[in-house]
């Protein structure tokens, strides 16, 4: 494989236009080569030497390619991922990574049989909100930690269009649309964690599938993480509070960064990933004489681009992937039990 990784998408929907296709092309490591439209052919009008496949396998099959980013139907991830790593390919596939921890497994094994690396696309361990939750975790400025809650809420009181989000096929629900993306913060975080309990429930009227969960993890040194998401929050709260011995955290969820793609801004624009200046976290410190002491931590630069450089690193210098094959595992042992 050259320095230059041949890349082909699975899907032109919303995923692939707006969370992996900017990327591929603004990327100098990545070279955007072919897409799968099997309805409306609309890659070529943003890319013009893109291959528009009309079927899945035909992308596949195509033996100029080094990557394929599968980003389709979450009961499909296992299916084509497979399918590619048999054909030769590197895969990074989209959240979640399987439905099952014996999925994964087999995908795993597979991989490693093929000589091939397969990643997962893990993009919210580089939203503003949570990178700046991570530095003030790391600097021990709270203390010993007592209670972490990350929450992922909205106001969406329908039934949505997609059928695999909103029946009951393997891999619905908001459990596996959100579920992987809080996880996977807990997990960066903190590692596997000692027991988990989780509740689901459903909601909004006529729905098949859940639309609310709750998820509590218990660590070492009796640290308790609590992780939430609701289709039916319109007052919506902080989305990471950190409680510690010395102080507690908390900011808001602001990144920018799907807004931003969504208006067609590209990822190497100078405004790029940057927050709004009323969005600054809270730090509120104890200081001995019983007086709160209340800082505003400057907002760090959300940026997925960072994916792909860790993809291209796995991929060329044989760096590992930082989302390590034990952190998928455990993030889908909870999401399917």
């Amino acid at each position: 494989m050259s320095t230059v990784i041949n890349t082909g998408l699975l899907s032109f929907g919303m995923s692939g236009k707006v969370f992996h296709a900017p990327f591929i092309d603004a990327h100098k490591g990545f070279a955007f080569k072919a897409v799968t439209e099997r309805n409306q052919k609309q890659a070529q009008q943003i890319y013009p030497e893109v291959i528009s496949y009309n079927k899945v396998d035909d992308l596949i099959e195509d033996e100029t390619l080094d990557l394929i980013i599968v980003n389709t139907p979450n009961y499909t991830h296992c299916e084509y991922a497979k399918a590619a790593l048999l054909a030769g390919k590197h895969v990074l596939v989209e959240k979640p990574f399987a439905i099952t921890v014996s999925e994964a497994q087999l995908l795993f094994e597979l991989a490693e049989k093929q000589n091939k690396k397969i990643m997962v696309y893990q993009n919210r361990r580089y939203d503003s909100g949570f990178k700046l939750t991570k530095q003030v975790i790391e600097s021990g400025q709270l203390g010993k930690l007592t209670d972490v809650y990350f929450r992922f809420d909205r106001y969406r009181n329908h039934i949505g269009p997609k059928k695999f989000k909103e029946e009951p096929v393997p891999g619905s629900g908001l459990l596996y649309d959100l579920g992987p993306h809080l996880l996977d913060q807990a997990i960066a975080l903190f590692g596997k964690p000692l027991n988990f309990y989780k509740v689901l429930s459903k909601n909004r009227e006529h729905t098949q599938v859940d639309d609310y969960f709750f998820i509590h993890l218990q660590y070492p040194d009796q640290l308790n993480v609590y992780l939430h998401a609701s289709m039916l929050v319109a007052d919506i709260p902080a989305s990471f509070i950190v409680n510690g011995t010395s102080g507690s955290f908390s900011k808001n969820h602001a990144d920018v960064q799907e807004g931003q793609l969504l208006k067609g801004i590209k990822p190497t624009a100078e405004i790029y990933g940057v927050e709004h200046k009323e969005d600054m976290g809270k730090i509120t410190l104890m200081e001995e004489n019983g007086e709160r002491k209340v800082i505003r931590p400057a907002s760090l630069k959300g940026n997925y681009m960072e994916l792909f450089d860790a993809v291209y690193a796995t991929l060329v210098n044989d760096v590992p992937f930082p989302v390590t094959q034990q952190d998928i595992l455990t993030q889908i042992e909870i999401l399917e039990f």
